[in-house]
């Protein structure tokens, strides 16, 4: 079966067939919605559970899965998690054998368990997204908002709500109108409950079983909801929120008590889900499995030793670690509605991940940080662009949107903050270590016996420096010896601490900053990334720089980053690490898979966590 986790996209070769009972006939629940973009969600999940449990793939599931954690770099903070973030402690190996043991009608609740074991964890680097069961996007015409009226928040359907679902086209709208439910009419309605809970109090429940990713839960109540963003094109999006857009199609319906605009009568409506086709066409049940289910080695990594263009010692670019979340699951991306688009002229190179803009008391910029992904150069570039620009236009103040930032590439937050605090500053403190297991001791002390270097490697000494700022040699073992640590009374050795070698940068950097640092601030929904929590923590560590969030519940704080910083390797990644090391045969009866690979430390090792879906949810 295909799936992925992400703090990494995990495919594994385990079976191409159906489970043995899994055959076409005429009351086939897949071939019934076959080829159809909208289906009702019911009928969705009548194909999604017509395949049986099968121990042979648990089996397989749980020691990938269980090997999987041997790389988790947090793993032993779950067994006891301090305040605020105790909502994510569990026993992780405890639920692996729990899940081991529990009887299952379908591979679909199988599947489902285990998603919704990792979402709890609440770290979006490790998650597991099976493929055939996230081929379907559930969505409900009613996406929700909190906002306030008179000085009092509440929750709403999204004012936009039409505008924004009407670019999902005559598909979607269709469906509802042959069931003559008036959809539109919600837009903008008061929502008093959700399924007979205070509307607040439910989106607590989503936050605290289907959101994930963010250790602290005010990050994961705004993930609830819908809300402005870059999207993996580059353009403004809107998503639409884990309420109205939950990732496993486990709800048909949705049942509100809310007063619609221009009126002040309760109702009750209850509102249909419908399921949206995104994996890859099928005609019937066994081409559903084979399609969407069945395992695959495209994933799979390469030895790059035997390609002559990446050989060690060639001149070939090192490859960038990244911290992000990882969501692998195929989504169908919506725009921001054009009515509510900037309408401020963009500034200088505006096209990529950052969008800038001069607001208009023409002293302030504004920079839109989508994430800290994309082209690698092109945000040095864009950068520079844009704070020229701010500057030759005579902006004294910066505000950095940093909301739903979904984290990138840990250089570009080492640069950014560079750019803004000048070269003069110093090294801002991106301190990394690396979980010190078998494996990973394994792979560096290959890469080193062999001369493998950072063009090729990731686990290569060469990648990395010393605290003073000296690049280790290539011949450096920083797992040999292990840095003693005791996590709740376990043991779980490290590397030393390190940091990334970023420069030379692309662009020239300032010395001084370009802006009085008094004057920079930033606003997010608290959906921060990885790399983007990194980069606000040291932002207000190091500048005390102003932080505002927005969202959340009324009188709950919501914390301004919401993900600890982790360096994290696809599993192509990996397997390609491993392959290239010479270590594949070791580890042939199973794939492993570094979850969080090198954890941020110090005062990041509890930075807190965001789900920023760059497509829709």
């Amino acid at each position: 079966m295909k799936a992925s986790i992400s703090s990494a996209t995990l495919a594994f070769l385990l079976t191409r067939a159906l489970p043995s009972s899994a055959t076409s006939d005429a009351s086939d629940p897949c071939a019934k919605i076959a080829g159809l973009a909208f289906v009702p969600t019911a009928d969705a999940i009548a194909c999604q559970k017509a395949f049986p449990f099968n121990e042979t793939l648990r089996q397989n599931v749980l020691t990938v899965i269980s090997r999987v954690f041997d790389f988790f770099t947090f793993e032993d903070y779950y067994l006891d998690s301090p305040a605020p973030f105790q909502e994510s402690t569990t026993n992780i190996r405890a639920d692996i054998a729990r899940i081991n043991q529990t009887k299952y009608e379908t591979d679909f609740d199988f599947n489902a368990d285990i998603y919704n074991f990792t979402t709890k964890l609440n770290d979006g680097h490790t998650r597991w997204f099976p493929n055939c069961y996230n081929s379907y996007q559930n969505i409900l015409p009613a996406p929700v908002v909190s906002l306030e009226e008179d000085g009092v928040q509440n929750v709403f359907i999204a004012p936009d709500s039409v505008e924004f679902l009407e670019l999902l086209g005559s598909n979607f709208t269709s469906f509802f109108d042959s069931k003559h439910f008036d959809w539109r009419r919600l837009a903008g309605a008061k929502v008093l409950e959700i399924e007979g809970l205070s509307a607040y109090d439910y989106i607590d429940v989503v936050a605290s079983t289907v959101s994930g990713n963010y250790l602290p839960h005010g990050p994961r109540v705004n993930s609830a909801f819908s809300s402005y963003r870059i999207d993996g094109t580059n353009a403004f999006s809107q998503r639409i929120g884990d309420v109205a857009g939950p990732e496993l199609l486990t709800q048909t319906e949705l049942t509100f008590k809310l007063i619609t605009v221009n009126s002040t009568r309760e109702e009750t409506v209850t509102v249909p889900f419908l399921a949206n086709f995104i994996g890859t066409p099928f005609t019937d049940k066994e081409s559903f499995w084979a399609n969407n289910c069945a395992a695959n080695d495209e994933t799979n990594g390469v030895d790059l030793r035997l390609q002559s263009n990446t050989l060690p010692n060639t001149t070939t670019p090192r490859r960038r670690a990244r911290a992000a979340i990882i969501d692998s699951a195929p989504k169908n991306a919506l725009g921001l509605p054009a009515p509510f688009l900037p309408t401020l002229p963009p500034v200088n190179s505006s096209a990529g991940v950052i969008k800038s803009f001069i607001l208009p008391d023409n002293k302030t910029g504004v920079m839109f940080l989508g994430s800290f992904d994309g082209d690698f150069n092109q945000f040095q570039t864009d950068t520079l662009a844009a704070i020229t620009q701010f500057q030759q236009s005579n902006v004294t103040h910066l505000l950095l949107d940093l909301t739903n930032n979904g984290g990138g590439f840990v250089c570009l937050g080492f640069f950014l903050h560079s750019f803004l605090a000048g070269t003069d500053f110093g090294y801002p403190g991106f301190q990394s270590t690396s979980r010190a297991n078998p494996l990973a001791q394994r792979i560096l002390a290959a890469d080193i016996a062999q001369g493998i270097g950072e063009n090729i490697a990731f686990y290569a000494p060469d990648n990395w420096a010393f605290l003073n700022d000296t690049a280790m040699p290539l011949d450096f073992n920083y797992n040999d010896p292990s840095a003693p640590l005791t996590i709740n009374g376990r043991s779980d050795p490290t590397s030393i601490r390190f940091h990334d070698i970023c420069t030379p940068f692309a662009v020239p950097m300032p010395a001084t900053p370009p802006f009085d640092l008094k004057n920079v601030a930033i606003v997010s929904n608290g959906d921060c990334a990885s790399t983007c929590a990194m980069f606000s923590t040291l932002m207000n560590e190091r500048h005390n720089t102003t932080i505002a969030v927005f969202g959340g519940k009324p009188g709950e704080a919501v914390e301004f980053k919401g993900m600890a910083g982790n360096q994290v390797l696809e599993w192509s990644d990996l397997d390609t690490e491993i392959k290239t090391a010479g270590l594949k045969d070791a580890f042939s009866r199973v794939l492993l898979l570094s979850a969080n690979w090198f954890a941020k430390t110090g005062v990041f090792q509890h930075a807190t966590q965001l789900e920023n879906r760059m497509e829709l949810p």
